[in-house]
């Protein structure tokens, strides 16, 4: 497999790592300073690109990417709103596109373990759901795509849960979050952000009644899980058509 990495960040060099390890030649790399290289010229080299950016730059990369006819495998968070746009777009092209949050494999099995749990919560009743999550500092969006996929999972089972807020509690230290609403209904859950050293990803969902605390938590001890994942997805997505997430993947 020939491949491109966009973004050479701490992600984009452990890519590279597995890549080689894997028997895969990288045949482009595309970061800040040579950003015009990202176009069809450049691409037409590689089987799949890896988009590991920033939520201000991936929509446009990863459309530039199937423009160009290349498969793309992204898991830059923050900028999802748009998700939907590029999902059309590879459709339209005929081409191929995976994202998801998080790639790693444990974290995938943390989604569908907390969306079995919300459904049980959800018949018994009696409990309180709030989710934390903890990274590096230099992460740019909060909160995590991770939590957001979480909070989603929840209200995808829940006849209670209406929305998710920011958390307003995160102390000081935490780096700079968006700032959080006004009030925050009861009915939405609450989540958390907190930024500290360089905490690769930790995330906690936890339910609480008058009785008893009830959590699930998933800690990544390097990011070369998630880096590992990805080149999977790669592999996969490799000579496929169409739009595919971890559900696939896991199956």
């Amino acid at each position: 497999m020939k491949a491109a990495i966009i973004g050479y960040g701490k992600m984009g060099r452990e890519i590279e790592k597995i890549l080689a390890e894997r028997g895969h030649e990288t045949v482009l790399i595309v970061d800040a300073d040579n950003a015009s290289e990202l176009d069809a010229a450049h691409l037409s080299r590689a089987d799949v690109a890896l988009e590991f950016t920033t939520p201000a730059t991936a929509y446009q990369n990863i459309r530039r990417c199937l423009e160009s006819g290349t498969a793309v495998v992204s898991g830059t968070t923050g900028w999802t709103a748009r998700l939907a746009e590029l999902e059309a777009l590879c459709r339209e092209k005929d081409g191929a596109f995976f994202y998801a949050s998080n790639y790693s494999l444990g974290v995938n099995l943390l989604f569908r373990i907390n969306r079995r749990l919300a459904a049980l919560v959800n018949r018994v009743g009696g409990y309180d759901v709030s989710i934390e999550e903890i990274h590096h500092l230099q992460k740019k969006d909060a909160p995590s795509g991770t939590a957001i996929t979480l909070a989603e999972g929840i209200l995808a089972e829940s006849d209670t849960w209406k929305g998710w807020v920011v958390d307003a509690s995160a102390p000081e230290n935490a780096g700079e979050l968006p700032a959080p609403p006004a009030a925050a209904a009861p009915e939405r859950i609450s989540i958390r952000s907190l930024r500290e050293g360089t905490v690769p990803g930790i995330h906690t969902v936890t339910y609480e009644s008058e009785d008893d605390i009830l959590q699930l938590r998933h800690t990544i001890k390097h990011r070369r899980t998630l880096a590992m994942g990805a080149v999977i997805a790669a592999e996969f997505l490799c000579g496929k058509r169409g739009v595919y997430t971890m559900d696939d993947l896991l199956k």
